[in-house]
């Protein structure tokens, strides 16, 4: 059974400019968890060049607590992009992994809205999507319905 869930209250975070290394990840989120922050979303883009951009979200309500970390990026021309106020849209699956399209019926659903997406993640079993608040409301809508049509 297909189940659609939310959460609100979400920021997303880019370091763009980042050095194309895991290890720089690495720490990044080490200090982030050493902040006492939790971290859901988590999405790398592929490398342009010798830089790569690097997305995350935590809780609105985490931001303070990083603010001053992220700061300290800027100085080695790391560009931190925030944007909050979110929501992110799941939908889980078990039978999923096993369900050719799936990510088309939801992405689908989510572009009939004209749904601001502003970054997506996958498992085997689940897909998430953050959208703005604006679109929150739309976007889950159709997106539940397309999912009860499976």
């Amino acid at each position: 059974m297909t189940t659609v869930t939310s959460a609100s209250g979400i920021t997303l975070v880019t370091l763009q400019n980042c050095p194309p290394d895991i290890a720089f990840c690495g720490r990044v989120f080490t200090k982030i968890a050493d902040l006492g922050v939790v971290v859901d979303m988590i999405s790398l883009a592929p490398n342009h060049g010798s830089k790569m951009d690097v997305s995350f979200t935590i809780n609105d309500n985490d931001l303070g607590e990083i603010l001053e970390f992220l700061s300290k990026l800027k100085e080695k021309d790391i560009k931190p992009i925030i944007s909050g106020g979110n929501s992110k849209i799941n939908v889980y699956d078990e039978k999923m992994k096993d369900t050719p399209g799936m990510a088309a019926k939801v992405f689908t659903a989510a572009s009939a809205s004209s749904t601001d997406v502003r970054i997506i993640t996958t498992s085997d079993v689940d897909i998430s999507i953050l959208v703005t608040e604006a679109d929150f409301h739309e976007a889950f809508t159709a997106i539940q319905n397309a999912c009860k049509e499976a």
